[in-house]
């Protein structure tokens, strides 16, 4: 089950699995952005177990709700912003207050700014390495904008990685099935049958 923060369950310990550090997330009264949804933990994972690269690259997280993906990307080195609705930024702030590393951050604090995927994206630059998407495809009627949004962040041939549990009653194959690929090349790398958990790699056509 998803790990649900909340006021009762104020934080959680989520291990990096290169070395064992934990990190504190915590989370509040904040309806989807509250919870640390399995598929960000799968992305997590599939960054330590594929070794991808982060030191020194650009990467913005879509939605990053509590933020653990962007975190684990910047205490291995990335230059990252996380990005969500306005209501979800303190907590945001919180999280990458709670989880700087002792020795600080490899890199540069995660930016924290926010983002209305096809109202605001213009605001953002194109020239990431890598953009992180963890469980944010379950609104149908905002597929269109993540398209648009995305397209924009990707101008320069940045890489999106999308975990995702895949919903038939969120329409959520119809996004990596027919919006994705209007845009994008997508390739499926890594699918957990019992999670119904589905790991994207998508690069601009």
């Amino acid at each position: 089950a998803a790990l649900i923060l909340n006021d009762a369950n104020p934080y959680c310990d989520l291990t990096d699995l290169s070395n064992g550090r934990a990190y504190n997330v915590f989370g509040a009264n904040l309806g989807v952005a509250a919870p640390v949804w399995e598929a960000a933990l799968h992305l997590c994972r599939y960054l330590e177990e594929q070794s991808v690269e982060l030191r020194g690259k650009r990467v913005i997280e879509l939605g990053a709700g509590t933020g653990v993906v962007g975190i684990l990307a910047a205490r291995r080195g990335a230059d990252v912003t996380l990005t969500d609705l306005p209501v979800a930024l303190l907590q945001l702030q919180a999280n990458v207050s709670a989880n700087k590393p002792p020795d600080g951050w490899p890199s540069t604090p995660p930016t924290i700014l926010p983002l209305s995927w096809g109202q605001d994206h213009l605001n953002f630059p194109s020239d990431w390495d890598l953009v992180l998407c963890a469980d944010i495809v379950y609104l149908p009627e905002t597929y269109p904008l993540l398209v648009e949004t995305l397209a924009h962040l990707c101008k320069n041939g940045a890489v999106v990685l999308l975990s995702s549990k895949m919903r038939k009653e969120h329409k959520t194959p119809s996004f990596f099935e027919e919006f994705l690929p209007s845009r994008f090349d997508v390739e499926l790398v890594h699918r957990d049958d019992k999670q119904n958990n589905n790991i994207y790699r998508a690069f601009p056509l």
